[in-house]
């Protein structure tokens, strides 16, 4: 059955980068439709770990933007929205194995503490207060309180409830017509169509199709990860604990497998085991190399997972784009659509302060940062 509507803005995509923007439009006081082709938190958001980090990050643009994002978390888990989402204000815990991979550890938090970031340096006597099942002979680590968590899917559906959005799941946009003047006027779906003078391109790993759609390029790929999920445990792992060299490993533009351990403890008692990451498309198919590298590295932090049962695996795509910072904004070449995608594996954290800039740039508003760094046409150039 075709259907029409009419609202103020659409937001393609119903992962948490859609909802956080449906969420802060919806508060600035705009008609907001959600449409997805697939259901809530349908894509890499229900396969993320739920990572809001400001750990990981380098000084630039992306820590701006990853502590703008850890502030309105905080927020919105005073607001009540805590417990639902499971906000876990956990903190993290970066361990290095060697003296080498100290030094540059330390040198990144010198960084980091100068763009506001809270970062601990743990000498190796004193890891064990922090996490006491941690392996021996370490070198050292840092401790970074700013570090949290939330449940993936609960907190995109949580955050679509509190926007009152419309939301329209199993549709797929098949169009962003243009007028005249090259504006946008909303999208069309499948099953009718939704007429706006504001389009969200939310659409995280399919960011680069619904661009195309608009008739502008956006080169968003995917990244293909694995996490590992082990038996219920009683709780023993207290914070998001990883190793030195995933900082390297995000910021890498290689194709090939890489994976460093990410571990932490859930409020359900699984252990949820990461990070690996690799270009090969839309290939969901099992990786066992993949598999056990994230095993023998997490055994390699925390000895007692090795008589653990991994009970399931899941796969997920980050929405990579090539200089590794996320589109936010206004697209020039496509007037009233916007960008709010390519976050890579960092989207759960980087949600909230996106969908505040996207929702200042809907109403005119200053922006808490500079859109600059994140501006969606700044590939055209390379491009040509």
């Amino acid at each position: 059955m075709s259907e029409s509507l009419t609202c103020d803005v659409v937001v393609v995509g119903a992962g948490v980068v859609g909802a956080a923007c449906a969420l802060y439009a919806a508060r600035a006081g705009l008609d907001v439709v959600v449409v997805d082709r697939g259901a809530v938190a349908g894509g890499t958001t229900g396969a993320g770990e739920g990572n809001l980090l400001v750990s990981d990050k380098e000084p630039g643009p992306e820590l701006e933007l990853a502590l703008l994002s850890a502030r309105l978390w905080a927020e919105l888990a005073r607001e009540g929205l805590g417990k639902a989402v499971e906000y876990e204000a956990k903190g993290g815990v970066v361990v290095a194995g060697t003296d080498g991979s100290l030094a540059g550890l330390e040198e990144l938090a010198a960084g980091q503490r100068a763009a506001g970031v809270e970062a601990v340096a743990v000498p190796p006597d004193r890891l064990p207060d922090l996490e006491p099942y941690l392996a021996p002979g370490l070198a050292g680590g840092m401790h970074y309180p700013q570090d949290a968590q939330v449940m993936p899917a609960l907190a995109a559906a949580h955050l679509l409830r509190a926007s009152n959005a419309r939301l329209l799941t199993g549709r797929e946009v098949t169009a962003v017509p243009r007028g005249p003047g090259g504006a946008v006027r909303g999208v069309r779906t499948d099953r009718g169509h939704i007429h706006a003078p504001a389009v969200v391109n939310a659409a995280g790993t399919w960011g680069g199709e619904i661009a195309a759609r608009a008739g502008v390029s956006l080169p968003v790929l995917p990244r293909r990860g694995f996490v590992l999920v082990t038996e219920p445990l009683p709780p023993r792992i207290r914070h998001k604990v990883y190793a030195a060299d995933y900082v390297g490993d995000v910021a890498s533009d290689s194709a090939a497998l890489q994976t460093s351990p990410v571990v932490e403890g859930t409020p359900a008692g699984p252990v949820l085991i990461g990070a690996s990451r690799e270009r090969v498309g839309f290939d969901r198919s099992l990786s066992l190399p993949a598999l056990r590298a994230l095993a023998a590295g997490a055994t390699d932090l925390f000895p007692f997972l090795a008589d653990v049962r991994a009970l399931r695996t899941y796969v997920g795509f980050r929405p990579y784009l090539p200089d590794h910072l996320p589109a936010i904004g206004p697209d020039p070449r496509a007037p009233g659509l916007l960008h709010a995608c390519g976050h890579e594996g960092a989207g759960i954290g980087l949600a909230t302060g996106t969908g505040r800039l996207i929702a200042q740039a809907l109403t005119g508003q200053a922006p808490d940062l500079d859109l600059g760094p994140f501006r969606p046409d700044r590939f055209t150039e390379e491009a040509e």
